[in-house]
């Protein structure tokens, strides 16, 4: 037995040359239109032709649809477009732990979104957020003693959101990370006059690469992913 398959069918010169082709052999004919107008289209030409036909998709759209008292929409193609979404948010997802703290500058170049900031604003669970929006996000560290790479400085500025957080939050929030690593909270990645130094030189950098600054204090990474998101939105950006 041979199975000879005709996907992404739209038009009726296709419908009509499937059903001669299995009139030929002596073939039959299962089908999953959704389409109305090519559904009966099929039905015709098969009757006509003494082909046999099994409707594999029509007894199941009525019976949800009796079942939810609504109209299905038969748009075509719809299961391909889910795949195409998957598969977009499973790209993002995989870019945005590449590049995930500055690993490598040239996620710059390709990122949708570049987030900059000292260490603890949240970059990396708003680049994984951002991710499930499908967007491709590249995180940058900012370190006084470690120079930006020359890559934030050749993306168009509007792609770019600098991060910055009340002092005594951050002091609150590094102290937490060093006892959960074992560590004395007095180290000097709490100590609050390393943490005013960070971030005045991360606001310069910032300034310098021209990007709105987003104050995190006290925001929870989804409200703060939805205001990055609207920011680009009103912005007219093509994310």
């Amino acid at each position: 037995m041979e199975i000879r398959r005709t996907p992404y069918v739209d038009d009726k010169k296709t419908i009509r040359e499937t059903v001669e082709a299995a009139a030929e052999v002596g073939g039959m004919i299962a089908f999953t239109m959704v389409v109305s107008e090519l559904r009966t289209y099929i039905l015709k030409m098969a009757e006509e032709r003494g082909v046999p036909v099994v409707d594999i998709m029509g007894p199941m759209l009525r019976g949800l649809a009796d079942l939810y008292e609504r109209e299905p929409r038969r748009e075509p193609g719809l299961v391909r477009k889910m795949d195409d979404d998957y598969f977009r948010k499973v790209e993002a997802i995989e870019f945005a732990v590449k590049y995930d703290d500055g690993r490598d500058p040239r996620g710059i170049l390709r990122a949708d979104v570049i987030l900059i900031g000292v260490s603890r604003t949240s970059k990396t669970p708003l680049s994984m957020y951002l991710a499930h929006k499908r967007l491709k996000v590249a995180n940058v560290p900012l370190v006084p003693e470690v120079e930006p790479p020359d890559e934030l400085f050749m993306v168009p500025a509007e792609r770019c959101v600098g991060l910055t957080i009340d002092p005594d939050q951050l002091n609150g929030i590094r102290r937490e990370r060093l006892k959960s690593l074992g560590l004395t909270a007095q180290a000097n990645y709490a100590n609050m006059d390393r943490i005013i130094q960070e971030l005045e030189y991360s606001e310069k950098v910032m300034k310098r690469v021209g990007c709105p600054i987003l104050d995190v204090s006290n925001k929870a990474v989804e409200e703060t992913a939805n205001i990055i998101l609207d920011m680009f939105r009103k912005g007219g950006s093509q994310l």
